[in-house]
């Protein structure tokens, strides 16, 4: 399907999403040696993150061989942000509400709205190890490119949050954030601009394994999100066709 899409759209600047799934990492290598741009999509867990980049590196040294361009390839690892911290809060305050411990709830509200954001910068602290060495290196010789990581789902969802946090605390090199127009608006009017993506980074490892001592396991919050996006993916998709179906019906012509 990436390879029709592209042939269909027959435009350099086309990226097509491939979902960071199991089954999805072997399309990507595939698409990545064709040299054809590719968004890698529904990335949560910086342990399927790794296995991206693999499938990435791994592409780019099938064009190689194949005597392709790789400065021509373009590539992203879109990491959906604050799905994260609406499943992560919504465990948080089902521990807060059968806690009676004043002390324990303080320490359990401490970490709402945090887990997004430190998966994203301990995502980002990997991104600087897997592209780095002799293996990269070689490859950054032939013209390629970094994998830039993508923030996507960066609005803000709970009201107590301050409503630019997912820009402002995701600013670094070699990065994209999709950011909805309603951010982007308060981000102008009232956004701080800093290179945050690297500030704190013990803090953010420190939050996630507090998270885990609560039992809450970001592996098993990931694997769900993951799961619950890819239903997601497939029922726009299936409510895509019924659309066309039914102008076709209506049309009386054939799909």
């Amino acid at each position: 399907m990436a390879q029709e899409l592209h042939r269909r759209c027959d435009r350099p600047n086309v990226m097509v999403k491939i979902p960071a799934t199991q089954a999805g990492l072997p399309a990507i290598r595939q698409m990545i040696g064709e040299g054809k741009h590719t968004n890698v999509t529904l990335t949560f867990s910086v342990e399927r993150y790794a296995e991206v980049v693999e499938a990435y590196l791994g592409g780019l040294e099938d064009l190689q061989k194949q005597g392709g361009d790789l400065h021509r390839v373009a590539s992203v690892a879109s990491f959906f942000v604050s799905r994260v911290d609406t499943k992560v809060d919504r465990l948080l305050a089902t521990r807060i509400a059968a806690t009676t411990n004043s002390r324990d709830k303080r320490d359990l509200e401490q970490l709402y709205g945090k887990a997004g954001i430190a998966n994203s910068k301990m995502a980002y602290q990997r991104y600087h190890e897997l592209f780095s060495g002799s293996r990269w290196q070689a490859l950054e010789r032939a013209g390629a490119r970094v994998q830039r990581c993508l923030w996507a789902s960066t609005s803000v969802k709970d009201p107590r949050y301050r409503d630019t946090m997912y820009v402002e605390e995701l600013i670094g090199p070699d990065t994209v954030n999709t950011v909805p127009d309603s951010t982007l608006a308060a981000f102008l009017d009232h956004g701080r601009v800093r290179s945050s993506l690297e500030e704190n980074a013990s803090a953010a490892r420190t939050q996630l394994r507090r998270l885990g001592e609560l039992g809450i396991e970001l592996d098993q919050v990931t694997r769900e999100l993951e799961s619950e996006g890819v239903q997601s993916f497939v029922q726009s998709y299936d409510g895509l066709l019924e659309v066309i179906r039914d102008a076709c019906r209506r049309h009386g012509a054939r799909c």
